[in-house]
């Protein structure tokens, strides 16, 4: 008798089975669900040798096809990130299970009793590129809402995703949970891409995470509903009143702290009647660590060895050590350039006058508005979250850093006692 050969499950073999993993889940209790984020914290750590092995091959192959600096720092992994990833993980396990909780509720003059209750929304999808974290954290926030997880995590980290997420399902396992509430479909290429964007009946929801390029094409072509979360050109606009050494703490951090990320500052918008106090301490600064100086004709006069800026430049997310500078009139220039250019992703204001700063919170309309902070603030992990699925820039469902409510619905239930519609 010869052996019987194993068929390859196909795509929809496996978002079946998605679909299926995410009835146990919806069922199980937070401490089932606590027990599989703390495996997958353990998993991370002790499987730390294998993963950055993974990752060596995946950062080796981008520097050889001519990835960016940038898009290869989001790429790599190494002991502390990985750290990183545990403790983000932990906690997630900490946060309060949103499943079950009330939205509201009444009692109608009928004696119906009425509440809307949170609730997971099943099975969801998530394409992204050369980000390896993307799948520790949305594998962590889906299973404590409640949610199976489809991934298509792009060729650029397919050996670090593939160790990853064998780590996660052995870990899931290990506390009773079906493997297949954590998938990968990268075997299957662009095709597998395509077929989970139109998967609409077995894929509740799909969040695309990566180049604006990447967002656009989900969002146009996918036939699932889509969480959009946007490219980061960011804004920090230097007020007349700001403070100048809050402004060069603020910008140098925004810029340098880790510029290939979606919350770095990528545009600075400087007030004429700032401009000659504030710009040569603060763009000093940011030189010294290497930051090229994009500039307007207004900023060329004030600094020198200044990069003529294009009006390319003003729509540009380097994701490197470029930023891209700007003289204007006043705070209204200074807005009108953001409503221009921005991706709706996070804007702040540095400033002491109250008027301005109220003024920019309320007429600025992006996913982030702040006063006097860094930009880098516009994270998961930073607002308490845990974790984040992405930065949402649009405004249906969900809006900036999207944690554990934001991947839940809601669903209503109604108890009575025999009544009737008359």
């Amino acid at each position: 008798m010869t052996e019987q050969s194993v068929v390859a499950p196909t795509i929809t073999d496996k978002l079946v089975a998605s679909r299926e993993a995410s009835r146990h889940l919806a069922t199980a209790t937070a401490q089932v669900k606590n027990a599989a984020l703390e495996a997958i914290a353990a998993a991370v750590l002790s499987g730390a040798e294998r993963i950055l092995a993974a990752n060596e091959l995946d950062v080796a192959n981008g520097r050889e096809s001519g990835m960016s600096e940038g898009l290869q720092d989001r790429l790599r992994l190494t002991d502390a990130r990985l750290q990183g990833l545990a403790d983000a993980v932990r906690d997630v396990a900490a946060l309060v299970d949103p499943v079950g909780q009330v939205v509201r509720g009444s009692t109608l003059p009928n004696g119906i009793h009425l509440t809307q209750v949170r609730v997971p929304f099943g099975v969801v999808g998530a394409i992204y590129e050369a980000r390896p974290n993307v799948t520790i954290d949305i594998a962590s926030l889906a299973l404590k809402s409640g949610n199976a997880v489809v991934l298509r995590g792009g060729s650029a980290a397919q050996n670090s995703n593939g160790v990853l997420v064998e780590l996660i399902q052995e870990a899931i396992v290990s506390v009773g949970l079906p493997a297949e509430l954590v998938q990968t479909i990268d075997e299957f290429g662009r095709e597998g891409a395509k077929d989970l964007m139109r998967a609409r009946g077995l894929v509740d929801v799909l969040i695309p995470r990566g180049s604006a390029s990447l967002i656009q094409t989900v969002v146009t072509e996918a036939k699932v509903p889509v969480i959009e979360t946007g490219a980061g050109v960011v804004h920090v606009f230097l007020d007349a009143s700001a403070d100048l050494d809050t402004a060069v703490a603020i910008v140098h951090n925004a810029k340098t702290h880790r510029p290939s990320v979606c919350n770095a500052l990528e545009t600075l918008l400087v007030h004429a009647d700032s401009a000659e106090r504030l710009l040569p301490p603060v763009l000093a600064r940011l030189r010294d660590s290497g930051v090229t100086i994009h500039g307007d004709e207004r900023t060329a006069a004030i600094v020198a060895d200044v990069v003529p800026a294009t009006e390319d430049d003003w729509a540009t997310e380097y994701m490197s050590l470029d930023l891209a500078v700007r003289v204007v009139d006043d705070i209204d220039a200074a807005m009108d350039h953001i409503r221009r250019y921005s991706t709706h992703h996070t804007e702040s204001i540095i400033t002491q006058d109250l008027t301005s700063s109220e003024r920019f919170l309320a007429e600025v309309d992006s996913a982030v508005v702040m006063v006097n902070a860094s930009t880098r603030f516009t994270d998961g992990g930073e607002f308490g979250f845990g974790a984040e699925v992405g930065i949402s820039t649009q405004k249906l469902h969900a809006r900036g850093p999207m944690g554990l409510p934001e991947l839940t619905s809601t669903k209503w239930i109604v108890r009575g006692s025999g009544q009737v519609r008359s």
